[in-house]
């Protein structure tokens, strides 16, 4: 009794038991629907593991996320409310694509200077949250809020500007190829490299049948880089402080207004950084026109739930999210079944994830009663 209260109180058996719940309650809407769970859900894991592309298109699928939830889990730890991801995220690719359509260098200046570039515009839209917050009191859910929208209309605006605009489509121009952050783009689709690939099927799938880039390795190098900062710096730690109690921080010295807009800066840098590799590491690598938010940045505040804003964490939960996003659509296309149904699932996996604080009350309450039984 007492390992299963050890286990139950562990913070990765709540969010293992709201995965737990999240396959369940998606399997119950397939029956009603009429749909086979179990068929749905080995064509689910098929569309994710079958094929070494497919694995592949998780990685490139989940990067994005996992910077997006990256950012909002650095944000949450320092006390603040990053819902703006999407549009720090919408303004990193903006940024990327008004200086690589422009700039044309050698790939060691040219990829740095765009990558840097989306940064910058994530980070310049979490610092207006920051500063808005930090001297006028301003919440920044509000301000976040109305800047993600900011975000949308200026993506549509440059798409559509004279200077930018691709003829005949709805979307921009590509960055120029120095910006790419792929894998051997040139090489891998040359006679030679083909030729060199082709005998080798699994990894000709993984490498030229998908956009491969270096995002994924830049995402864990700045979770390790948050991480650090967060728990091994001076920085880190006032950073927290004031997330803890602004006002005991605020009485100790620390500049709670410099440190609101720092926290901010640097979760829009994160998101703008997602947004960059997207432009830099896969097709179009240009912007189109939004109808509607992309939810890479929305999908961020989930995947920063389920970690329960670790770092860590957050690059296993952006992974599971990319599987299931990825493979959802052979959920369709071999069962027939709606993609909503991994829309359900997620959602579910969320809702109990945020009631992930009953386990260790019902693990205390378990420990209570196997005492009183030994009694």
């Amino acid at each position: 009794m007492k390992t299963l209260v050890k286990i139950l109180k562990k913070p990765i058996t709540s969010t293992l038991i709201a995965v737990l719940f999240g396959f369940l309650v998606a399997a119950i809407v397939l029956i009603l629907a009429g749909y086979n769970p179990i068929q749905a859900f080995s064509a689910l894991f098929n569309g994710i593991f079958s094929k070494p592309k497919y694995i592949s298109n998780v990685i490139i699928k989940a990067t994005p996320i996992i910077l997006t939830g990256l950012s909002v889990a650095f944000a949450y730890k320092t006390g603040l409310f990053n819902i703006g991801a999407e549009g720090q995220y919408i303004a990193g690719t903006v940024f990327s694509v008004l200086v690589g359509v422009k700039l044309d260098l050698a790939p060691v200046f040219q990829i740095p200077i765009v990558v840097l570039a989306g940064v910058l515009g994530g980070a310049l839209f979490g610092g207006m949250v920051g500063l808005l917050k930090a001297r006028f009191g301003i919440h920044e859910v509000i301000t976040s809020i109305m800047l993600n929208w900011i975000g949308l209309y200026l993506c549509n605006f440059i798409v559509n500007s004279e200077a930018y605009h691709k003829p005949n489509s709805t979307a921009s121009l590509p960055v120029n190829t120095s910006s790419y952050t792929m894998l051997l783009p040139q090489w891998k689709a040359s006679p030679e490299g083909i030729a060199v690939l082709k005998p080798h099927q699994w990894l000709y799938d993984m490498l030229v049948r998908t956009d491969v880039n270096f995002g994924i390795l830049i995402a864990i190098v700045m979770v390790a880089v948050i991480w650090v900062l967060l728990y091994r710096s001076t920085k880190g730690y006032e950073l927290r402080a004031v997330g803890f109690n602004r006002d005991a921080a605020e009485f100790s010295g620390i500049n709670v207004s410099r440190n609101i807009i720092d926290a901010m800066l640097i979760a829009g840098a994160l998101s703008g950084l997602a947004g960059a590799l997207a432009i830099t590491g896969t097709a179009p690598h240009g912007i189109s026109t939004l109808a509607a938010f992309e939810n890479n940045g929305f999908n961020g505040l989930s995947v920063a739930l389920i970690a329960g804003s670790s770092p860590v964490g957050c690059v296993f939960a952006g992974l599971l999210f990319g599987g299931l996003l990825y493979g959802g659509q052979s959920v369709q296309q071999v069962v027939g079944a709606p993609t909503e149904i991994i829309n359900i699932m997620i959602g579910t996996i969320v809702f109990f994830v945020a009631l992930t604080r009953i386990v260790p009350i019902l693990a205390d309450r378990l420990g209570k009663r196997g005492t009183e039984h030994a009694n």
